[in-house]
């Protein structure tokens, strides 16, 4: 099928607080205390080489680095592929490929390619296609090299490694609109793309926004950069596992008013008495401070949890 013209024009305005870095998650992390956001109390934690992930972008099909002064010899340009259970022209693929690319200016080169459905595959999970899948290549109108998929999320994923012989650093999927959290991982199909990934021994961030009237992707766009910034070298580091684990983070819609209140990194919570709970929107001018999954995501707080590479 032909390829259908991807924006990649949304503006995303700068934070006017910086969101507190996303630190990697050991391998026995518990719930800690919601945390505060702002950059003055913001501490960065230790990282972890193998496990967790995040998204890097490059400014199309690669950036000018500024800082780092080997950031251009090619062990230290950091590749992202990028995908999205909401299509290959979703707005959310616009604000990670954006907001990832300004990271060249800062960290050093990145490469950024997109590969995702052709069409919305909302709740697919991690399913795939029997047989082949047909896709179609073009570039974007920033030069970023686009692939659209007749397949599901974790096809996408699959005919990036396989039949265009990607070798990504990391897999970013998302942002998606709407939280992938709780009871409803295993159906998401911006896990089931990151959980694909995460197979192969790639580290994946899938990246959700909660759902709401509107969507202001500038909180999530932050968080992913801020993690990226403290983990890009354990990003490229050769020492990766056969599978690795998934980091999942939902960020509140604070569309009614609020702001995001910080970042709670816990344990998923794949049943919970009633799941409509992890569907709902989000009050993020709440006063309560829950150390759950759902709850704290409810009152305003960013989610980081790992879920296995496996349902």
């Amino acid at each position: 099928m032909p390829g259908k013209p991807v924006r990649l024009s949304v503006a995303i305005a700068s934070a006017a607080v910086l969101l507190g870095a996303i630190a990697c998650m050991p391998e026995d992390a518990g719930t800690t205390a919601p945390t505060s956001t702002t950059a003055a109390t913001a501490a960065a934690a230790p990282t972890d080489t193998a496990t967790d992930t995040a998204t890097g972008g490059g400014a199309g099909a690669g950036g000018s680095a500024t800082g780092d002064p080997t950031a251009n010899s090619a062990d230290t340009v950091l590749d992202v592929l990028v995908t999205s259970d909401d299509g290959v022209g979703a707005e959310g693929i616009e604000a990670i490929v954006q907001g990832v690319g300004r990271l060249s200016a800062t960290i050093g080169d990145v490469t950024i390619e997109i590969v995702a459905p052709a069409a919305n595959q909302s709740g697919t999970g991690g399913k795939t296609t029997d047989g082949p899948v047909n896709y179609t290549k073009s570039d974007a109108s920033n030069g970023t090299p686009v692939t659209e998929v007749n397949g599901f999320p974790a096809d996408a994923v699959n005919v990036a490694l396989d039949d265009l012989g990607m070798h990504p650093d990391l897999v970013i999927a998302g942002i998606h609109e709407g939280q992938a959290l709780g009871p409803d991982v295993d159906e998401s199909g911006t896990i089931g793309a990151a959980r694909a990934a995460a197979q192969r021994g790639i580290p994946a961030l899938a990246v959700s926004l909660g759902l709401g009237d509107t969507y202001d992707y500038t909180p999530a766009v932050t968080l992913v950069q801020n993690w990226i910034t403290k983990n890009r070298a354990s990003l490229l580091s050769d020492t990766k596992p056969r599978q690795t684990m998934v980091t999942n983070l939902n960020v509140p819609n604070c569309f009614a008013g609020g702001t995001v209140r910080g970042l709670l990194e816990t344990d998923t919570e794949p049943q919970i008495p009633d799941p409509a709970l992890a569907r709902q929107n989000q009050d993020c001018t709440s006063t309560n401070k829950p150390s759950d999954e759902v709850g704290a995501f409810n009152a305003g707080y960013a989610t980081l949890t790992r879920l296995y590479p496996r349902p």
